[in-house]
């Protein structure tokens, strides 16, 4: 998969606590922007999932 250029305009306020963010991790701003728009795109797909699962097997079935 190839990369492809993103520009943003962004508070410089934002930008000081994303710098902040990213430096307690040591990572560059690009690279923590990246990992937490992966995150939170792997969490709304998981959540999904989690949707269809229990629409298929009915949420009210479950072994307890």
């Amino acid at each position: 998969m190839g990369s492809t250029v993103l520009s943003l305009r962004i508070d410089g306020e934002l930008l000081d606590r994303l710098r902040q963010h990213a430096a307690r991790r040591g990572m560059s701003v690009q690279d923590y922007v990246v990992r937490t728009l992966i995150r939170d795109d792997f969490d709304e797909r998981f959540q999904s999932a989690v949707e269809e699962t229990e629409k298929f097997y009915g949420a009210d079935d479950r072994v307890n």
